[in-house]
This record gives C-alpha cells, structure tokens and sequence, in this order.
C-alpha cells in the first residue's frame, strides 16, 4: 500500500489519465456518428458497447505488454527486399505489424469519413431512409470495434511509453474510459443537432485517418498540433451558434 502515498505514482496516474481522454476524442467522435445512424432506442446502447469494447480491447493489450511492445519491431522490410542502399529511405520502408494497423486503420478512418461527408453533402443519407435502407446495429458495431482496435493500440503503446507500472495504466485507461461513458450521451446529442459540427468533427476524423496512415511510415504529426487546431475550430463553431441562436432570440422577441 505505500504507492498511495507515492506522489510520483499519483502524477503519473493524472497525467496519463488525461491523456488517455485526449487520445479518446476521436474513438467518442467516430462511436456517436456511427451510432446517430440507428433508432434512437438503440444508439445509447451502441455507445455503451462501442465503449466498453474498447476498455476490454486496452485492458487485454495491457496485460499483453510484451506482444504489443513486439509489434513495433519490423515484419518487413523492403528497402532490403529492392536493394535501397539509402539509409533514411530504407528506414521509412521497414513496416510493422504495428505500422501495418494503423496503415489499415487510417485507410479505413479516410474512407469512411470521406463516405459520411460525401452523402451529408449530397443527401444521399436522407435518400437512403426515405427508401427505407436502414443501418443496423451489428454493422454499426463492427466498424466500431474496427476503429477501436487502432485507437486502443494507439492509447496503450502511449502508456507504456510513460508509466512503468500496470496498475497505474489499468486504472488510468478505467478511469478514462468512465469519463467517457459519462458525456458519450452529450457529446452525441451536441453533435447530432448541430450539423456543421458533425460535419467539422467528420473533416477531423479524416485529418486523424491521414495522421495515421502517415505514422505507419515513420512520418510523425504531432498531436498537440491536430488537437489544438480541433479546439480552436470547435471554439469558432460555439462562437457561431452562440451568435445564431442570439440572432434567432432577437428575431423572436420582434
């Protein structure tokens, strides 16, 4: 018992904390537009599961360390295979299973929010309803879990980059997770009343699939740069709505 009184362990387990919520923006983001396309009795559900996958998916790959951490070493590497006696070059061509998740992961997070943003643009959704082609809920849960298994590995391989102790990465990715159930509700409801911040949030998650895909060749963004332009985007859209409704107030009230 004398790690609660280990300050060292209680920073690190904050810190880590809060970073496995930041690192969870985009998994709460992709899980409420995917679960908006169902009956509204079963979207609160889908959250929930889409959620609790990804707590088991992080608490497994954490009790797998030593797997995770193996997936980093190269599978491939092809600047052997075509003889590149470039050494920066030959580098960036090793892959790993590692790289080979989030080169499928990212592909995949571009597809679909391309896809999302193309039909919202052209109505292609709504058409769809009208003609009664209906989303189900176990579609809605694999491209969920899909995207769950990149951002769980994403969030453990940054854990143990920083924390030593399991017990402290555990309770860190529980308490994020929580947190997350806690607004999934919120944020959902935010997002699907306001369709220009859906469709900034699906323009995001395509930034995200970008970020990705070139990460799997070595080629890192760093993130504090992608979430600080996510939080000054969202801070202009509020600015917008708290404008619009002001101006809607005022029309009222003539």
């Amino acid at each position: 018992m004398e790690w609660i009184t280990d300050p060292q362990i209680w920073i690190s387990f904050l810190t880590l904390t809060v970073l496995e919520i930041v690192l969870g923006i985009d998994n709460i983001v992709f899980i409420s537009i995917q679960s908006n396309k169902l009956p509204l009795e079963q979207q609160k559900k889908a959250r929930q599961i889409g959620l609790l996958l990804a707590l088991v998916m992080r608490v497994a790959l954490l009790f797998s360390i030593k797997w995770v951490m193996g997936l980093t070493a190269p599978l491939f590497n092809f600047g052997e295979m075509f003889d590149i006696e470039n050494v920066a070059v030959a580098r960036y061509l090793e892959l790993s299973g590692r790289d080979l998740i989030l080169f499928i992961g990212g592909l995949f997070l571009i597809y679909k929010s391309t896809t999302e943003i193309h039909h919202k643009v052209e109505g292609h959704a709504e058409a769809a309803i009208k003609n009664g082609k209906v989303v189900t809920f176990s579609s809605v849960i694999i491209q969920i879990l899909i995207l769950d298994i990149v951002f769980s590995l994403d969030s453990v391989i940054t854990a143990v980059g920083m924390v030593d102790q399991i017990g402290v990465m555990i309770a860190s990715v529980i308490v994020a997770v929580g947190i997350m159930l806690v607004s999934a509700e919120s944020i959902s409801n935010f997002v699907n009343n306001h369709p220009s911040v859906k469709m900034l949030a699906l323009a995001f998650l395509l930034l995200i699939g970008v970020s990705l895909t070139a990460e799997a060749f070595d080629q890192h963004i760093p993130k504090g740069y992608i979430y600080f332009a996510m939080a000054f985007s969202v801070l202009v859209e509020w600015l917008n709505i708290r404008s619009a409704k002001k101006a809607a107030d005022k029309a009222a009230k003539l």
